[in-house]
């Protein structure tokens, strides 16, 4: 199997957003990072890959078949978690555990023992007492426990500590190193991605502006921090900011010459600085009074 999800040209419209035409696909051994500002899109796009919303037009298909058609098998092979646990506050992690598994019929009790223990989760806890990234651990040892193959999370990282989320993405790292199973999850904390994901998808007010490898996303752009102070180049760049003592930016790498001509020698960004001055780009005609 090639593909453990594929979208092709999904759309759903609502009165003040549309996703416009969404396709990417997932393979086993990725973990695909899908990136974008509040708001941008994210959560809607796994809504819909999870039959949670209804999309008026496109494809969604995993494990080579149609999800619509294949809703309830395709899902005892997917682990799926929203950003925030809040169901049943006042249950323990045990007694959820029981309620849970009567939907998967491959549940491995053992096999969730054993991540629990693993991620230190004391399974006698109720909900409301676990932090943040115990509630991301739970549900990504639920997942473990059915013998998901695709793991599709929502924000998993949003509000941990950074002990906390390197964990998790320690965690992540392991669960595709024997490239059988792969993990989608949506972001806005770049670091992380820098850290763990092998590929991003880029959605930008419901639209998706890139899907690929992330060393190919990376290598498409250069960091500029101009101490000269040229403004001769300002057009050159994708977007900027002036500062007192120099001009910093984004560039195509295509522009990598000529700001070397001008002796100006161009750095490799990381995500963030991507992110940050596309999204600049797109918003640099709105301006507010201070």
């Amino acid at each position: 199997m090639n593909t453990l999800l594929k979208l092709e040209n999904v759309y759903k419209k609502y009165p003040s957003f549309t996703l416009k035409d969404i396709s990417f696909e997932v393979k086993p051994g990725q973990i695909m990072g899908f990136i974008g500002r509040n708001g941008a899109g994210k959560t809607t796009t796994l809504k819909c890959i999870m039959n949670l919303v209804h999309y008026e037009k496109g494809k969604i298909s995993a494990f080579d078949t149609d999800m619509s058609e294949n809703e309830l098998e395709n899902k005892q092979r997917i682990g799926f978690a929203l950003s925030e646990l809040n169901y049943y506050p006042n249950k323990t992690i045990r007694q959820l555990m029981n309620v849970t598994k009567r939907f998967y019929k491959n549940f491995d009790d053992e096999k969730f023992n054993e991540a629990c223990r693993l991620f230190n989760l004391n399974i006698d806890k109720k909900l409301e007492e676990l932090s943040s990234g115990m509630k991301v651990k739970y549900s990504v040892a639920i997942a473990l426990s059915h013998h998901a193959e695709l793991l599709i999370l929502d924000e998993p990282t949003s509000g941990l500590d950074p002990v906390s989320r390197d964990e998790i993405l320690d965690i992540f790292r392991q669960i595709v190193k024997n490239k059988d199973r792969a993990i989608l999850f949506s972001t806005h904390i770049t670091s992380d991605l820098d850290k763990c994901a092998t590929d991003i998808s880029y959605i930008h007010d419901g639209e998706l502006i890139y899907t690929g490898t992330k060393p190919d996303f990376i290598n498409s752009y250069l960091f500029i921090k101009d101490k000269s102070m040229n403004k001769n180049l300002l057009n050159e760049y994708i977007s900027y900011k002036e500062f007192d003592d120099h001009i910093e930016g984004l560039i195509d790498v295509s522009k990598k010459d000529l700001f070397i001509q001008n002796k100006i020698e161009p750095l490799e960004p990381d995500l963030e600085q991507i992110m940050v001055y596309i999204e600049r780009s797109k918003t640099e005609n709105e301006s507010f009074n201070l």
